[in-house]
């Protein structure tokens, strides 16, 4: 949590009790990275315990404005009743479905594979009133869905708590300082363990291979000793990670790859110790310190890989200013964001990014929304236009609107829309959580049966070969392949302003074959514009202005362009002709048609059109003074983008509720074959089930109608700027509206199922390949640390491949 926001604390006064510091005394405590003054040692151990349980939202929500009314203690280190309270609520959690239920998105410490995901997922769903949990162990966070009237949010946390798990509400800056933590605490294990191994190795280079052989057995002793003393810190602080993770897996039924870890660190040092005890038998010290080594070396650079995974989308929130300035009666105030409500009135200078979601009250703005759209190109907005958060203010000061604060604005949106795709597992990726979870299981069963083999014909080598089986075989990359692969392909997405509201499309986008689009904003821009004019009447000018005159008074998308065509001067009289057009009578007494071919030929039947795409048409009593081709123009990419699919041999379709001519025409433009027009919501979803009957779809629309046939797809595609409905009914949602991107999603799925297939055949291939090598007495100990330490980093390493395409 940053510094800044927490209120100011007066000169003199402790930081955490709020009363007056005694002279002489100078005592400080570091909370959220700063050192801070306090009057005793009592407070400083309180608030250094706050800070260690990452408490630290305690200082920023408390009134200092009565000293004496701030509790020392924070509730949440007596109960976790505190996240109970709906003010504090209002920061970490999403209200949905009209408040009906609510979500948030929960930071867990300690979360180290499946076995744990599942161990959540299972305690949390046993809680009444909880409607859906997503865990996503690369992530470490946790997503809950439950209903406020039958569950507390603090019984939810309990209930995690309650099963050796510390989880907090999600916050960007609070996750950063969990990574330095525990990347501090790997550095730290680390370094303790390379220290032991140096040393170690050293003594037992000199055992093996005869440089102390003229030594008295007293001394050989010793040196084993020496070992001893080196070994036992790696054993019990540096290895304390793969011991925790193995316990809550044996606690969940479902033990993961530290089990088998666990149990041959501890096997080996044990028998080591034991011989130096009874001063016989061989010790492998320098085995258990480099398996540690090798092992915490591998979950350090994992560690990093995770932390990069879950940065790209997330930082965006921390672009987000921590402090506002808003409006009072006569002057300003300058507040924390998480102050503001909806309704406030707030400025924001030039080059200042947008802390909320707003509704501009100035004259225009000229805002860079690249953060959400990834368009660099600055957008023009006029009053009552919306405002995004992390927009940046081109233009001059600017006023706005509050409509959307913290977890309720867009941006907020997409950070919980790449939660949930996180959260959500492929097929492939149960099929490996599965595979792992009996794998380990056969495994200890191997390894007993290893065991038994080799006292029957070797005693000497029987437990070193068991270990080499445990360490060799743990399926560590099997449980990596899918979960790192489905990351960095979101990621990847996100990073090109797409957001994939399902992580479970990733799984099917290789089968599809078929590409249905909608026309109008999808092919389309939805703007229409004056493509083709022709005039009949000498004076083009007059003819302009009474075009510009009637259509000022329809607010028909098809007028918008004509709008602008000339000086608008009133009309004496204007009836709006459903289905046809404008009639109009100027002061001047004259009477005017203006709209379809067909509404004109009612008083000129002889007519024909000199363009074949006119469908707007300006006539008088004597005759028709001009035609107009108003079409809605197409996106920049559509025919690139189309060209490009059809090159793959995909089947293109459109399928729109326009009429069939101007359909066709985009169609023929575009090099869409099949084209099916002038159908109606139920006609369009329809339409997808027969073919979907053929082969799997994807369906790309935009509108309101396009909402039933976008949940019906098997894979859907929206925009940002698109109808509620239909962003809510999408897979997928391209933020800076680009239709190229549907060649992005299609080839970033295809790519990493690819890639997951990958990982989990080098995995499946690795462990069974390693086995009869291993179980033969081939692999040393600390070789298979190695060979398994080498192929989880492969498995990631190949994961992160998805980052660079």
């Amino acid at each position: 949590m940053s510094s800044d926001s927490f209120p100011t604390i007066p000169a003199g006064l402790c930081f955490h009790c709020l009363q007056p510091i005694p002279a002489d005394t100078f005592i400080e405590v570091e909370v959220a990275g700063k050192s801070r003054e306090v009057c005793c040692h009592g407070c400083q151990a309180v608030a250094g315990t706050i800070a260690a349980h990452g408490l630290t939202h305690f200082y920023q929500f408390r009134d200092i404005s009565n000293p004496t009314s701030v509790e020392l203690v924070p509730a949440e280190l007596q109960a976790l009743e505190a996240y109970d309270n709906d003010e504090l609520q209002q920061r970490f959690v999403q209200q949905l479905d009209s408040g009906s239920s609510r979500q948030i998105t929960l930071s867990v410490d300690g979360m180290t594979c499946a076995a744990c995901a599942w161990l959540i997922e299972r305690e949390v769903m046993r809680c009444s009133g909880v409607l859906q949990v997503g865990v996503n162990a690369t992530t470490e966070r946790v997503q809950i869905r439950w209903n406020p009237e039958q569950a507390r949010l603090s019984q939810l946390l309990k209930a995690i708590h309650g099963i050796g798990y510390k989880a907090l509400p999600f916050q960007q800056d609070m996750a950063e300082q969990d990574f330095a933590r525990k990347r501090k605490q790997y550095l730290k294990r680390l370094g303790v363990a390379g220290l032991a191994t140096m040393q170690v190795m050293m003594i037992a280079v000199a055992l093996y291979f005869g440089a102390v052989s003229d030594l008295a057995s007293d001394m050989r002793l010793f040196l084993w000793w020496v070992s001893l003393a080196f070994a036992t810190p790696v054993i019990l602080y540096s290895a304390q990670p793969f011991y925790i993770s193995a316990l809550r897996s044996i606690q969940a039924s479902r033990p993961n790859m530290d089990v088998p870890v666990s149990i041959a660190l501890l096997g080996a040092y044990s028998a080591s110790a034991y011989a130096t005890l009874t001063a016989q038998g061989e010790v492998y010290f320098e085995s258990v310190s480099m398996f540690t080594l090798f092992l915490l070396a591998g979950r350090y650079i994992e560690l990093l890989a995770k932390q990069r995974a879950v940065s790209v989308a997330a930082n965006l929130v921390k672009l987000l200013p921590a402090i506002a300035e808003r409006e009072l009666d006569q002057s300003t105030e300058q507040v924390l964001v998480q102050q503001l409500q909806p309704g406030d009135i707030i400025r924001v200078k030039p080059g200042a990014t947008l802390p909320v979601d707003g509704e501009l009250l100035s004259s225009q703005a000229q805002v860079n929304e690249s953060l959400m759209t990834g368009e660099s190109r600055p957008v023009i907005k006029q009053p009552g236009d919306a405002m995004l958060a992390g927009s940046v203010n081109q233009s001059q000061s600017v006023r706005l609107k509050v409509t959307a604060t913290q977890h309720d604005t867009v941006l907020a949106g997409i950070v919980a829309l790449q939660d949930s795709a996180l959260a959500s597992k492929p097929k492939l990726a149960l099929m490996a959580d599965k595979i792992a979870s009996v794998f380990v299981w056969r495994l200890l069963i191997v390894a007993a049966l290893t065991f038994f083999i080799w006292t029957w014909i070797d005693p000497t080598k029987a437990f070193w070969v068991t270990l080499a089986v445990l360490v060799a075989t743990c399926p560590c990359a099997l449980s990596l392949a899918a979960p790192t692969a489905v990351t960095g392909a979101i990621h990847r997405l996100n990073k090109h302003s797409v957001l994939v509201r399902n992580g479970d499309i990733l799984e099917n986008l290789h089968q599809i074959k078929t590409i249905i689009f909608d026309k109008t904003g999808t092919l389309t821009t939805g703007n229409f514009e004056l493509q083709k004019y022709h005039y009949y009447s000498q004076n083009q000018s007059a003819v302009n202005n009474v075009v510009a005159s009637i259509e000022s008074y329809s607010e028909h998308p098809l007028a918008a362009p004509l709008q602008n065509l000339g000086e608008a001067t009133p009309i004496a009289q204007i009836d709006h002709i459903a289905g046809q057009g404008l009639a109009a009578t100027t002061a001047a007494g004259i009477n005017y048609r203006l709209g379809s071919l067909a509404f004109v030929q009612q008083w000129h039947c002889e007519f024909q059109p000199n363009n074949t795409g006119s469908n707007v048409f300006l006539c008088d009593n004597t005759q028709v003074l001009a035609e107009f081709e108003v079409q809605d123009a197409l996106r920049e990419d559509a025919k690139a983008t189309l060209q490009a699919l059809k090159a793959k041999e995909y089947r293109l379709v459109m399928l729109t509720g326009d009429s069939a001519e101007r359909a066709q025409r985009v169609a023929t433009e575009l090099g869409v074959d099949e084209v099916y027009a002038k159908r109606s919501p139920a006609d369009k979803l329809a339409q997808l089930k027969l073919l979907q009957n053929e082969q799997p779809v994807m369906m790309v629309g935009d509108g309101i109608n396009d909402g039933p046939v976008l949940a019906q797809a098997d894979v859907s595609m929206s925009f940002a700027a698109a109808a509620d409905l239909a962003k809510a009914s999408a897979d997928t949602i391209s933020l800076s509206g680009k239709l190229e991107h549907v060649a992005l999603v299609l080839g970033t799925g295809i790519r990493c199922r690819q890639i997951m297939r990958q990982n989990v055949t080098w995995a499946l291939v690795y462990n069974l390949s390693i086995l009869p090598v291993a179980m033969a007495g081939f692999v040393t100990p600390y070789i298979a640390a190695i060979g398994m330490s080498v192929s989880s980093l492969l498995v990631l390493g190949n994961s992160l491949r998805l980052y660079k395409l």
